[in-house]
């Protein structure tokens, strides 16, 4: 069992930045696909930015070049540095885990997602 507890979140100007972090305990970190999913009002739950037990990135076409992942297997954490923010980028950020790739190119599957944190709120305004 996995188990992903976040925080980070708050409220900021659009232009402003963000970091956040995902602590996760249960299992051997190194080997989980991990990444953040994030959901507006109204909206579905959309694939943000993931990384590979190896290091590899992939990006949402929406944050490309604004927002980076990374992790550190020493602390078992998870961040997402997220830069020049927008009112879009407005949404409930969750981290995720799994023992398996839950995204491929710029498809994102988070029915396939095992793990997930509690999610934790970015709000940016205009």
């Amino acid at each position: 069992q996995v188990q992903l507890v976040e925080s980070g979140g708050g409220s900021v100007q659009a232009g402003g930045s963000l970091r956040l972090s995902c602590a996760a305990s249960g299992y051997t970190y190194n080997s989980l696909f991990m990444g953040w999913f994030r959901q507006g009002p109204g909206k579905e739950r959309e694939g943000v930015a993931a990384i590979d037990s190896d290091g590899s990135t992939s990006y949402a076409d929406s944050v490309k070049g604004r927002f980076t992942i990374s992790k550190d297997n020493a602390k078992n954490s998870l961040y997402l540095q997220m830069n020049s923010l927008k009112p879009e980028d407005t949404a409930m950020y969750y981290c995720a885990a799994d023992h398996y790739r839950f995204w491929f190119g710029n498809s994102w599957y988070p029915r396939s997602v095992g793990y997930w944190g509690q999610g934790t709120q970015v709000t940016v305004s205009s």
